[in-house]
């Protein structure tokens, strides 16, 4: 049963609370309510505006309006007051039939969702119409910033749920929070500053503490549960040598959770994780490959990678898409390993994307002129995007060999002052003159 009176009094002290931990205002949002709450509404008040809008509000968030604020402090950025929360929902969505529900499948929301998606035809009635079916029996609380906001279901089976909201996209079903009403997912938000958790993704986790959420696994009836009571430990800044042990012995254990379970190591010590990086480069799943780039440059490069750049280098022939070879950049990035002989064949493939991102991986290599026919061959039969992205992060590189192709892309650029300064730089080292470009 829901003790109103005495999480109220709670959620009032952690306020306080929350505020002594983040006095410097360091979390996401706080700068903006800066802890602190909008005058109560009257019960009067409460009644008038639910009279007039034809709606019951769940009491845990009436409590909140009535008896800590209205509006202000939460998470993100706060809570919309009562008002605010009104202009921002649609009045026709505001009294209709909440059709969500937080086991919607991926098939359930593109039916839903499939003509604010892909009907290019749709007539603005239509869509607000399509729209309103998808928001309704809603109420819009607050935003987490861009297309994200917060709702509350005013309806239905899921009355006084949490749900997090973005623009309609396919296979992306709205995000119902872990915890059944508006305080319980209030007072966890303040639990979670207090104790100095990551809360930049606050209430998209599971919560509970490292024991807590190593029970749920355990106990777990399907992978689904283990997974997201794996998840849940992002939230930790740190995590114990106890919990470092359980995730090595799920990382050994299980098929499914592995790859999670070494990125949580190597979250919290590196070094500890070093022996899972290693077999996950020697895997032969390209997935392994792929994850053991992330990790590293996600959460190694304060440490010595130069075991794993060496088994890198010697694997550039097992880089076959364009994510792979973005993360093996970034993890050479910092060892000087990259140059443009090593990363030819990607400079010169077929695909232009994989072209570019070698581009970008091989900016800060200083050898380009000596290189000449590395590029000539990627120049040959690049686009245009190519060629922008060349000049963007190598600029125009000074040899007379690749003159004929920059002359060819001079009218593109000659107009934007940031690449013609590049042109110009480059005919200068070469002692050409500066209308060189502009002559037959």
């Amino acid at each position: 049963m829901w003790k109103s009176e005495t999480q109220v009094n709670r959620i009032k002290n952690k306020l306080e609370a929350a505020l002594r931990k983040d006095a410097a205002l360091l979390v996401f949002g706080a700068s903006s309510h800066k802890y602190k709450v909008n005058e109560m509404l009257t019960a009067k008040e409460l009644a008038d505006w639910q009279e007039k809008h034809n709606v019951t509000l769940p009491e845990p968030y009436a409590q909140f309006l009535t008896k800590v604020g209205n509006g202000g402090a939460g998470p993100y950025y706060g809570m919309y007051s009562i008002e605010q929360a009104t202009s921002y929902t649609d009045a026709n969505a505001l009294t209709a039939k909440c059709v969500l529900h937080p086991r919607m499948t991926k098939e359930e929301w593109n039916h839903l969702t499939k003509s604010l998606i892909s009907d290019e035809d749709i007539s603005d009635q239509e869509y607000d119409a399509a729209r309103d079916t998808v928001m309704g029996g809603m109420l819009c609380i607050g935003t987490q910033g861009c297309e994200y906001d917060m709702y509350l279901v005013l309806e239905g089976k899921h009355r006084g749920k949490i749900v997090y909201t973005s623009d309609f996209y396919p296979d992306r079903p709205f995000f119902f929070v872990y915890e059944d009403n508006f305080l319980d997912w209030y007072e966890r938000w303040l639990d979670e500053i207090i104790l100095d958790y990551d809360i930049g993704w606050f209430g998209s986790r599971m919560p509970g503490d490292e024991n807590t959420l190593i029970q749920v696994y355990q106990n777990a009836p399907d992978e689904e549960i283990k997974s997201k009571a794996l998840e849940g430990m992002f939230k930790f800044k740190n995590i114990s040598q106890p919990t470092i042990d359980f995730l090595k012995s799920v990382a050994e254990q299980s098929k499914n959770e592995r790859t999670t379970a070494i990125q949580l190591i190597c979250k919290n010590s590196f070094d500890e994780g070093r022996g899972f990086i290693r077999e996950l480069l020697h895997s032969e799943r390209k997935e392994d490959f792929l994850k053991a780039l992330q990790v590293m440059n996600w959460y190694g490069k304060p440490f010595d990678l130069t075991e794993f750049t060496k088994v890198i280098l010697q694997s550039l022939d097992r880089v076959r898409d364009v994510e792979t070879l973005r993360h093996v950049g970034y993890v050479l990035e910092s060892s000087g390993m990259i140059t443009l002989q090593s990363f030819a064949p990607f400079l010169c493939h077929t695909d232009s994307d994989i072209q570019i991102a070698a581009i970008y991986a091989t900016r800060n290599c200083n050898n380009k002129p000596e290189n000449w026919e590395t590029i000539e061959q990627m120049l040959v039969n690049s686009d245009k995007e190519v060629m922008k992205n060349t000049i963007l992060f190598w600029g125009v590189v000074p040899h007379k060999e690749l003159l004929p192709y920059y002359k060819a892309a001079w009218p593109e650029y000659k107009g934007n002052i940031n690449f013609r300064e590049k042109f110009i730089g480059c005919l200068k080292e070469l002692h050409l003159p500066d209308d060189y470009f502009e002559k037959e």
